[in-house]
């Protein structure tokens, strides 16, 4: 599972959410909102607090969890009127969540169904979902296809245009056993 890009110069490539601090500061809807309007560029917390509608004190105490948790840091500083402005990005350039393993919440997915119900209704939308029957050879070059997608449009993404977000999720569901009765 990944989590968007920054296009800082410096910025590792990869960082691996390894611990429970880390992965309850990722399960918060708001802290995964904050870390969107980080995917591309630094920001402050007023500029934070202004893109995900919270208030500057609420952002406030997310960033810090976030930073004391490793994911974002303070990559620039400036001096506006005597007070050090502090711009935060993600840590790396791609964040990846461990697999939620067997019954477990699968954080990306619920935020990214929380944002799908809590973009307009009105924008446009591409949602679809396709039931496949496929060789693993299938199966692994369509997982490879899809990455390749995204990965080649992240790298097209200008800050200054509004937000897209793309979520995909290509799995072999769990089968389910016939109960007793079913007719075969």
């Amino acid at each position: 599972m990944t989590i968007a890009h920054v296009p800082i110069d410096d910025l590792p490539e990869t960082f691996h959410v390894t611990t429970a601090e880390q992965l309850r500061a990722i399960s918060s809807l708001a802290r995964h909102r904050i870390m969107a309007v980080l995917r591309f560029e630094p920001a402050t917390i007023t500029q934070i607090a202004e893109r995900v509608g919270l208030a500057k004190g609420s952002s406030s105490y997310h960033i810090r969890l976030l930073e004391r948790a490793g994911l974002v840091k303070v990559v620039r500083t400036r001096k506006v009127r005597g007070v050090t402005e502090r711009y935060y990005a993600m840590a790396a350039r791609t964040i990846v969540l461990p697999d939620p393993g067997e019954g477990g919440p699968d954080v990306l997915m619920r935020h990214a169904v929380a944002d799908l119900e809590a973009a307009p209704r009105d924008g446009e939308r591409h949602v679809r979902m396709a039931h496949l029957r496929l060789t693993d050879e299938q199966f692994a070059e369509l997982g490879a296809r899809l990455a390749a997608l995204a990965d080649e449009y992240r790298e097209l993404s200008d800050p200054s245009l509004p937000d897209a977000s793309l979520v995909f999720a290509l799995f072999h569901p769990a089968r389910r056993e016939k109960a007793e009765g079913d007719a075969k």
